[in-house]
């Protein structure tokens, strides 16, 4: 018999034994009812009924699910009755009658436990108790707030439908936990760990407590897929939290907790927490988590990027890494099929410079592929544009974490655009090259097997404002087609011990996916001559240097320091800093060469005399304020530019930077 036709026959045998086990308990109702209004004793034959229960079960594919419930939960055969009494009023429109004659009163057309310990030979008063498995699961629930004995009772929904053959997860828990149902694709280094897990809880009914796995690391999807994997292996389903889900106050957390425990055994589920995006620091929520961790029973799964530690539940912890090199390599193959073959080398820059977990290869391959409009795995002229595309997709992906945390530069300029002394030029194309070949030199010529210290690629530019630091960045940033952010390190450094520290962690953690160019303004404010440590927090100072030092030297992209005084960063930071590169303030000469490429080639300009504006003192950020000014000007003249409203943007300029225009600097403009 096929799958759907052994559902479809499971359901309409299990709609018959539920409805059998119901005429029991009619039955038992209507002797009841008759012995309350007679002397007479009539009795069911519960054999009979007992023996056509057995006769459906036997032609079942699976037990029937009142069965299974009154299993997983250790329902008596009274509490069973009451569960049923319960939901005879929400399936049988005979109960209600009968439960207003049973009780002898026609508005009492509810079932009560003093009916059920009245009705059912098999009563027992601890059936009624809180912590009995009817009203701890909250199977049942009682309505109003009447005694105990006479208050009406009522059948939970969820537990309504499960009787009847119907799963679901309790519409209490949308929005709050979310059911995963594939597992997908993972890389072999994480098919080992989804060993570890099953080799954890293998010991499950031998140990006192299931341990609580926690997978620890900075990718949250990676370590989604992990549990997955290992849930679907061992015939789980899956939830995911988040843990800011869990509740402030202990009676809604025992709530919450109690609603998944019983979800948990109805669905054979186990829950994934994430707890990525929580602060680290926050000692409130940190204790939310161990206490509904240590109250919740059943198989309990933590991702998390700071370890948590349990007090009175065992914990399992696995470092989840991403995927290597080699690993994400074969990702792409397989997630771009035959196009993948056509790429050649290109494939392999996107490896070396995207460290992206599985399902977001997966989530680029499709996107650039279908953004090609052509079957790129035939169209051999295509591979170059899939190329280009997926190096773009890759982009994308990797610019949202970061784009909360530090400003993103739209890089404009380009080698043209730069004019700098030609030692200063090749510093920068050697920085290029650096990031372009890291791949080669630290993998395929094993330079990192010699150790990770060192690896990463950084930078110091030093200059005085508007020597031309940051168009250097965007002019790297052309060149390697990677995103540009700004960070400024002056709003970065906090007064508070550790937060600079973890406000640069953030950083760092989200920019590693993509490899990005980072851009740190104003080092001034963090570097400093620390020879001597008065304070705790020169000391501290100290620690936080250090700190953004080992980040930039482990990290897998480009990370550049600028400054305006060079002198102020002590020798023993430069020593860990790869390239320096200084910015002189431009001499006439440079400055007119900046006059010459400063105005763009649709800027219609009239009788433009460089080298008198190159007497103007300044560097080139400056120059290209005036020039953008006077072309406002000239616009709203209606006139070329001029050098007439050159000469009014200079006074402009040099008002705004508190610095007097001599007459040597504008004699014989106009």
């Amino acid at each position: 018999m096929k799958a759907e036709e052994k559902a479809i026959n499971w359901h309409e045998l299990n709609q018959r034994y539920l409805m059998t086990a119901l005429a029991e308990v009619r039955s038992l109702l209507e002797n009841y009812a008759e012995r309350s209004q007679s002397d007479s004793k009539s009795v069911t034959d519960d054999n009979i009924v007992q023996q056509k229960l057995k006769e459906i079960s036997a032609e079942m594919p699976a037990p029937p699910a009142l069965e299974t419930l009154c299993e997983l939960f250790g329902l008596s055969s009274f509490e069973r009755k009451v569960l049923l009494l319960c939901a005879g009023i929400e399936l049988d429109g005979s109960f209600a009658s009968l439960c207003a004659a049973a009780q002898g009163n026609q508005q009492s057309i509810y079932p009560t436990f003093g009916l059920a310990l009245a009705s059912f030979p098999d009563a027992h008063w601890s059936a009624v108790m809180p912590n009995a498995p009817p009203r701890y699961w909250r199977m049942i629930e009682m309505r109003g707030s009447g005694a105990l004995t006479t208050c009406p009772l009522s059948i939970d929904e969820r537990i309504l439908h499960y009787l009847a053959g119907i799963q679901y997860m309790d519409e209490r828990l949308s929005g709050i936990v979310e059911s995963i149902n594939s597992a997908g694709e993972i890389a072999a280094s994480a098919k080992l760990l989804t060993d570890r897990i099953i080799l954890a809880w293998s010991q499950i009914g031998r140990k006192e407590a299931v341990p609580v796995i926690q997978l620890y690391g900075s990718e949250s999807s990676g370590k989604r897929a992990i549990a997955a994997n290992a849930c679907f292996r061992l015939g789980f389903n899956l939830g995911v939290m988040s843990v800011h889900s869990i509740p402030h106050t202990a009676a809604e957390m025992r709530e919450l907790v109690r609603l998944w425990e019983r979800e948990a055994v109805l669905g054979n589920n186990a829950l994934l927490i994430e707890c990525e995006d929580s602060d680290p620091t926050d000692a409130t929520r940190a204790h939310l988590l161990r206490s509904f961790c240590e109250q919740m029973r059943g198989l309990l799964i933590l991702s998390t990027s700071k370890k948590h530690y349990m007090i009175n539940r065992p914990m399992f912890t696995i470092d989840v890494k991403r995927p290597s090199s080699a690993e994400q390599r074969t990702l792409w193959i397989n997630s771009l099929g035959d196009a993948a073959n056509r790429l050649g080398s290109s494939l392999g820059a996107i490896v070396s410079q995207f460290d992206l977990d599985t399902e977001t290869i997966r989530a680029a391959s499709s996107e650039a592929m279908e953004s090609m409009g052509i079957n790129v795995s035939e169209d051999k002229e295509s591979s170059p544009d899939l190329a280009k595309a997926l190096w773009n997709v890759c982009r994308s992906h990797a610019r949202p974490k970061l784009d909360i945390l530090a400003q993103h530069i739209d890089p404009a300029a380009t080698w043209d655009d730069i004019v700098l002394p030609e030692q200063q030029k090749q510093i920068l194309r050697e920085i290029a090259i650096h990031v372009r070949q890291r791949a080669k030199v630290y993998e395929e010529w094993g330079f990192s097997s010699k150790g990770s210290r060192g690896l990463g690629i950084s930078a110091l530019f030093s200059g005085e404002s508007g020597t031309g630091k940051t168009m250097a960045a965007e002019v790297l940033a052309n060149e390697l087609r990677l995103d540009l952010y700004r960070i400024d390190l002056s709003q970065v450094v906090n007064k508070y011990i550790g937060e600079t520290e973890k406000n640069l962690k953030r950083v760092f953690d989200a920019a590693e996916s993509g490899g990005v160019i980072l851009l740190f303004d104003e080092a001034d404010s963090l570097f400093g001559k620390r020879s001597e440590v008065k304070d705790s927090h020169d000391r501290y100072a100290n620690i936080e240097v250090s700190y953004l030092l080992q980040r930039m030297e482990a990290y897998r992209g480009l990370a550049i320091l600028t400054t305006n005084l060079k002198n102020a960063i002590d020798s023993s930071f430069m020593r860990r800093i790869r390239f320096v590169v200084k910015f002189p303030f431009p001499d006439a000469g440079y400055r007119a060469e900046i006059w010459k490429r400063v105005f763009p080639h649709e800027t219609p300009t009239h009788n433009l005399d460089i080298h008198k504006l190159a007497k103007l003192n300044i560097p080139g950020g400056n120059i290209r304020n005036i020039a953008m000014n006077a072309a406002f000007l000239a616009a709203d003249a209606g006139e070329p530019v001029r050098m007439a409203h050159l000469l009014t943007a200079a006074q402009s300029e040099y008002g705004k930077i508190e610095k007097s225009l001599s007459s040597a600097e504008v004699s014989g403009w106009i």
